[in-house]
């Protein structure tokens, strides 16, 4: 599996975790507090967020002085 993002599309948790390294827990914990972009459910049992969201959420991160 690539770590790289697609410019557009879609990315599955764990990619994402490749490159905003905090636990699964305080991911989710982020997503409902706002902190992180929204999921989106693609099938009942698939979940994905926005490539573009993820990047734009990378770029601001990096501004802020990272991940914390």
């Amino acid at each position: 599996m690539s770590t790289q993002l697609p410019e557009t599309g879609f990315v599955r948790l764990p990619q994402i975790l490749t490159h905003i390294p905090v636990s699964r827990s305080n991911w989710w914990a982020g997503v409902k507090s706002g902190k992180y972009p929204a999921a989106i459910k693609l099938s009942e049992n698939i979940t994905a967020w926005k490539a573009e969201d993820i990047r734009n959420l990378i770029a601001r991160l990096a501004k802020e002085g990272g991940a914390r």
